[in-house]
């Protein structure tokens, strides 16, 4: 029983992914993006990404199949502002996304709440903070990383 709740909150996972990209396609030229969340930044203190576990999911983006979604979020060792400024752009969309994604299960669980399926609502919930709230404030945490260099290259 246990499986056949993981087997579905991780497939609601990655459904929730093409949920996610469906959605930053449709918002991505609004003022909305532009003004009000393209610059969101939930979590500013290092350590407290430490502690959330934010190195590990690191850690399996780069060295898992994971690598191999966003290939447009790469870093060359030679960069200029132009590539900085576009792969901000790139992670800026790809949490936006990651966000929204993050939203799309949030409906299945109120629903096992509602239910009384509270195991079915916390291993949705589980695998949705693992595969798309974690992803999202990762980008967060690069995209502070890149703010800083970008802000080195315009000194």
């Amino acid at each position: 029983m246990i499986l056949k709740y993981l087997r579905f909150g991780i497939s609601l996972g990655f459904i929730s992914f093409m949920v996610g990209l469906m959605v930053i396609a449709m918002i991505k030229k609004t003022d909305f993006y532009n003004t009000k969340i393209s610059n969101l930044n939930f979590i500013k203190n290092e350590n407290f990404n430490k502690i959330i576990g934010i190195g590990v999911i690191k850690w399996i983006v780069k060295n898992t199949p994971f690598k191999f979604f966003n290939q447009t979020i790469k870093i060359d060792r030679r960069v200029n502002l132009v590539d900085l400024k576009f792969l901000r752009d790139e992670m800026t969309k790809s949490e936006i996304a990651h966000l929204f994604a993050f939203l799309f299960p949030c409906v299945f669980i109120v629903i096992k709440l509602y239910n009384q399926e509270y195991l079915f609502a916390f291993i949705i919930l589980a695998a949705n903070i693992l595969m798309n709230l974690h992803p999202s404030l990762l980008q967060q945490q690069n995209k502070r990383r890149i703010d800083k260099l970008i802000a080195k290259f315009k000194n």
